[in-house]
């Protein structure tokens, strides 16, 4: 069977106009993955109220960070997409769970080619029922519609792969060389408490007051294959133990929350004020939920974040970029690729 690869990110408007914008978030927001509500509810507050607000804001929020030649998030993915394909001989298409780039476009670009069995990479580190899993069962769905005789396989969750925590922590090292900074903050981005619980295979493991206190992820579990917050904290743990760092300079957060419900706390806009406000002077933020810089890391962290740490009187705020197509990290997924191509087939 001809192998091939489909890379999949989480996409982009196609422009930064607010027609774009309200086209792709109402996409995005009526993923019941996303906003797990019944469906009526989730078009009530999406078609209802969301749409006819949010897209403005969120334009002009696209618009200080968009590139001449495009989107970041899908300039960086395609430059990725490229260099991985120089180093293996698989064909190696590129695709994005929501906007014009779409899984079923990047499965036929395959098929095309000959490919009969397809290695899918969620590039996550961390698995999320808004993010991995509602790729893999797109996919699925794809794959039944269009492809039935493709077969498809997806790359687990990275995030304490010994491998992506040494070139996560070596570019963390490598961009804070020289600088001065007091405190570092592991930022990812939020989902809400009930994930956590509708994720937990045991249906019993995480429980409301664990998600506060993180009780259920210091003790081990079969959910910690499936807990988003788990991998979030140790990727933490991880980068903290690699790196040396000691306790009391570096602490975890979760930023982008949306509605009134309970998200994952610390909240990450809070905590670089409550950072500033104790006297923090110096700090460094990094995003390891993220493998591309998008909105989310250049936006509301470079930008909006280092806002609120002045507003407070910090001083140096130093953003780490995310991995992007960072060498090391395109060896991490050439390794991945070259291990998975080696198991035989089956059908």
């Amino acid at each position: 069977m001809k192998k091939g690869v489909l890379l999949v990110n989480l996409g982009s408007p196609d422009s930064p106009n607010p027609k774009d914008v309200k086209k792709y978030l109402g996409e995005f927001l009526m993923d019941p993955r996303v906003i797990d509500v019944p469906k009526w509810a989730r078009t009530l507050l999406v078609k209802g109220i969301i749409l006819n607000t949010r897209p403005k804001q969120s334009a002009k929020a696209y618009q200080k960070i968009w590139w001449e030649n495009g989107s970041p998030l899908i300039v960086i993915s395609e430059e990725l997409q490229q260099k991985v394909q120089e180093q293996v001989e698989y064909p190696v298409a590129l695709a994005m769970r929501y906007g014009s780039m779409t899984i079923k476009k990047g499965l036929q670009e395959l098929v095309d080619k000959g490919v009969e069995d397809v290695y899918l990479i969620p590039l996550y580190p961390q698995f999320a029922m808004a993010t991995t899993e509602t790729i893999l069962v797109l996919a699925e769905e794809i794959r039944q519609q269009h492809f039935p005789n493709l077969k498809i396989e997806s790359l687990p969750a990275f995030y304490n792969k010994p491998e992506y925590i040494k070139t996560l922590s070596e570019s963390i090292k490598s961009h804070l060389q020289g600088k001065n900074y007091d405190h570092l903050l592991f930022s990812y981005h939020g989902v809400p408490e009930r994930h956590i619980r509708k994720s937990d295979i045991t249906n019993g493991h995480c429980k409301p007051s664990d998600i506060i206190d993180c009780a259920c992820c210091k003790t081990e579990s079969k959910a910690h294959e499936f807990c988003y917050k788990h991998q979030c904290k140790e990727v933490t743990r991880l980068v903290a133990e690699y790196l040396n760092l000691e306790e009391g300079t570096y602490s975890t957060s979760f930023q982008s929350r949306l509605g009134f419900d309970p998200w994952l706390q610390p909240y990450t806009d809070r905590t670089i004020e409550r950072l500033g406000q104790s006297g923090i002077e110096n700090m460094a933020i990094v995003t390891p939920a993220f493998v591309s810089d998008c909105l989310e890391t250049l936006e509301e962290i470079a930008m909006e974040g280092e806002e609120i740490f002045h507003e407070v009187g910090g001083k140096d705020f130093t953003t780490v970029p995310c991995l992007n197509t960072d060498q090391n990290w395109v060896n991490n997924l050439v390794k991945w690729i070259e291990e998975w191509a080696k198991t035989p087939a089956t059908i």
